[in-house]
């Protein structure tokens, strides 16, 4: 084979979230002698980061959204068709099934199916067609993916990931750009109006039902009685933002709550934090609560959390979502007091596999074994 591996990474709708941030950590970290990138997004995303990937050498194509699956499907057949991958990667979820039904009618050789999150019975409409795509998870790709054991089980089943054949990719990160620092916590609040010794409650992640921004208002505004100089600063964009913001309003609490959007500071903002609130419906493993722990910064998540996701188990702790909200006002209040000594932890997260050098020479093995003909289905 002349040049590196081209893999195909399907991302979906990008806006800035987990799944592509963790995808975008490898790319800058692998061998582009070896392996290179090119992304499938689809034409509804917000936050492409075109230039970086072109410079980095890759590609950016656009396919319509996988909501109208025959147009999804006809569009990647003829896509890989011209583009002819080596790899296609899809990071869609149990939607994998559309993206890898068109690319095994492309003739491509080694198709990857992702795990990175599971589902929720309350949102009804997405959980009603993963659920219907689910049994179809394992006839068209030829391995299988996931960033944790539980995300794995959830789409592949238990048969398939006690037989080894599920690949497991953390969401690792550069755990040198994830150091708690005072410097940092003083600038970044002083530039968004904070005092020192204000207690700041973070969040970071999509704006949607999943990561239940809307639970955390609520629960904010009760700790505001008894912490009435309290912040609230929310990072990441998505289609709840405008609900949130008026939320916020008749809640009564948006001159505490700060709406930050999509940020490219995100590492250094962990230091402003004093607790990272995490209270998910649902997750495959959660990266920000991974970011969060690499800081030293205490995390309050739900139990819709995976155990895995606690690397650093005396940082975390989890909370029944329908827990009386006094527990989670009590649990991010006392939280404080672990943050006051914030310690670097890149020696656990190193070991749990989080480091993205090791997490990257693994990938780039990993695509080449693929590639050069072990077609058997999911080595790791």
């Amino acid at each position: 084979m002349s040049g590196p591996i081209r893999v195909a990474q399907v991302v979906g709708r990008m806006m800035g979230g987990g799944v592509e941030a963790t995808i975008m950590n490898h790319y800058r970290h692998i061998d582009h002698s070896r392996v290179q990138f090119d992304f499938i997004a689809q034409t509804d995303s917000t936050v492409v980061p075109r230039d970086e990937i072109e410079s980095l050498g890759g590609r950016v194509f656009f396919v319509p959204s996988y909501k109208n699956p025959v147009a999804y499907v006809n569009a990647c057949r003829k896509l890989f068709t011209t583009i002819k991958p080596d790899i296609v990667h899809s990071n869609m979820n149990a939607v994998s099934v559309f993206t890898l039904m068109a690319a095994s009618q492309a003739g491509v050789k080694v198709r990857i199916a992702h795990s990175h999150s599971t589902s929720n019975p309350a949102e009804r409409g997405k959980t009603l067609v993963k659920n219907v795509l689910r049994p179809f998870s394992r006839v068209y790709p030829t391995h299988y993916a996931a960033c944790s054991d539980f995300a794995a089980r959830w789409l592949f089943g238990d048969k398939l990931v006690d037989s080894g054949a599920v690949y497991l990719m953390r969401n690792a990160i550069d755990l040198d750009r994830f150091v708690y620092s005072q410097q940092l916590r003083d600038a970044k609040r002083s530039k968004l109006g904070i005092y020192p010794n204000q207690l700041v409650v973070g969040q970071v992640g999509r704006l949607c039902f999943q990561k239940n921004q809307a639970f955390s208002l609520k629960m904010f505004a009760e700790l505001l009685k008894q912490l009435p100089d309290a912040v609230f600063v929310i990072v990441g964009d998505g289609d709840s933002r405008g609900e949130l913001e008026h939320q916020s309003r008749a809640l009564d609490i948006a001159d505490h709550v700060k709406f930050l959007g999509v940020r490219e500071d995100v590492a250094e903002l962990y230091s402003m934090f004093d607790v990272l609130l995490f209270p998910s419906t649902y997750e495959g493993l959660g990266m920000a609560a991974v970011e969060a722990q690499a800081t030293g910064l205490p995390v309050i998540a739900s139990d819709q959390v995976p155990d895995e996701a606690a690397v650093v188990p005396e940082l975390m702790q989890r909370l029944l979502l329908n827990s009386d909200p006094a527990q989670w006002t009590e649990a991010v209040a006392s939280a404080r007091n672990v943050s006051i000594k914030r310690l670097g932890r890149k020696t656990e997260l190193t070991r749990a596999g989080y480091d993205i050098h090791q997490s990257a020479k693994q990938l780039t093995n990993w695509y080449e074994t693929l590639s050069t003909g072990n077609h058997s289905r999911g080595i790791a």
